[in-house]
């Protein structure tokens, strides 16, 4: 009998996504093909303790009042060369579905990489520079991807000088404007501004999550996305569209009212998918993304131009999740889709492993 792969889902974190992350894991624990893989939950609490068997069950159904330190797991026991490490050495892969900070943005990722550990998506230069929405289009602009104009600003520079950010914003772009923590995702914090009052009330918002906040240009626009998959040859899925029950897609109509429309495929032509497609592969390429990723895009619904909006690492993995349902439809079911990415993880840690980690000086010239 083949062993079973040993599987860690690692979720929740100190991040405003965690309720998304409870989510993602609950979905990929339930279909996960439990005659391939032995699955062990890894949870960290909003505090960041991190915890296992029973305790991160409990955190996974949302329980938050966790008392007992019986299943606490210090980040050095997850090491597979630690010998004392509550997992006996056995863990073969994880699964991270940490959205947002400290999960998405490259430090969990580093984190892994220091212990040795294959880990599903991308590793901490893409994980990092896809969280940061401001290096991100930076990124995309470098390598001719199209995007919307847009401001960044600190927020030390709006709680000091409100004034002249609203200014530079106005000189720029025109009402609405979308404004942003440029570090988060599941539309946390992201605020349409129709007005100055609007404007201020939302960089007001948004700088309560970050240190960095981006204002873009707002167009009327389709909300299409693409779900992509691979290591050095990437490929795409279908594309999808979402129709916002709201103004856009927010927060509370991705994960609460449950009533936004998502039309996959999307109504687009053969040409239009193609492209749209082509650009979410090179943008994956451009930030060197591993695993998976999904590209969002807005197509202006007058002119039918396409921009690049975002990249996510960690893209949402609910069952009603965009990124799992774009691969069904592209004919690869979420089950598959989990076998898929575990192997991507574990095939990029092998080549990874054929880089020399050590320089011989005696052989310098």
């Amino acid at each position: 009998m083949t062993k079973k792969l040993r599987v860690g889902i690692l979720f929740g974190g100190r991040s405003g996504e965690h309720e998304v992350s409870l989510a993602s894991a609950k979905g990929i624990m339930e279909a996960i093909n439990k005659d391939k893989y032995e699955v062990v939950p890894i949870g960290i609490t909003k505090a960041g303790q991190w915890l296992i068997g029973q305790a991160a069950q409990q955190l996974m159904l949302g329980n938050s009042d966790l008392q007992s330190t019986m299943d606490d797991l210090r980040w050095e026991q997850l090491s597979i060369q630690n010998p004392k490490s509550k997992i006996q050495n056995q863990l073969d892969v994880i699964f991270p579905v940490l959205h947002g900070t400290f999960g998405e943005d490259g430090t969990v990722q580093g984190f892994l990489e220091l212990v040795d550990i294959p880990y599903v998506g991308a590793g901490v230069t893409a994980s990092a520079v896809g969280m940061d929405k401001a290096i991100c289009k930076d990124v995309f602009q470098a390598h001719g991807l199209p995007i919307v104009t847009h401001r960044v600003f600190l927020r030390k520079q709006w709680q000091t000088l409100p004034e002249i950010v609203m200014v530079e914003c106005e000189a720029a772009m025109s009402y609405p404007m979308f404004v942003k923590p440029a570090n988060l995702g599941s539309s946390v914090g992201i605020h349409k501004a129709k007005n100055r009052a609007e404007l201020q009330a939302g960089l007001h918002d948004a700088a309560c999550y970050d240190r960095k906040l981006i204002v873009e240009q707002g167009i009327e626009a389709r909300e299409i996305e693409v779900s992509v998959l691979g290591n050095d040859e990437p490929i795409a899925s279908v594309p999808g569209e979402v129709i916002p029950s709201r103004e856009f897609y927010s927060y509370a109509s991705k994960y609460i009212d449950g009533t936004s429309e998502l039309l996959i495929p999307a109504p687009l032509s053969q040409a239009q998918s193609e492209f749209i497609q082509q650009l979410a592969v090179r943008a994956f390429r451009a930030v060197d993304g591993a695993g998976m990723a999904r590209c969002d895009f807005l197509m202006d619904k007058i002119t039918g131009e396409i921009f690049v909006n975002e990249l996510n690492s960690i893209p949402g993995f609910t069952p009603i999740s965009m990124y799992p349902k774009l691969w069904e439809a592209s004919g690869l079911s979420y089950s598959n889709l989990i076998d898929r990415l575990l192997e991507l993880a574990i095939e990029r840690h092998q080549d990874k492993r054929q880089s020399q980690t050590m320089f011989d000086v005696n052989k310098a010239e």
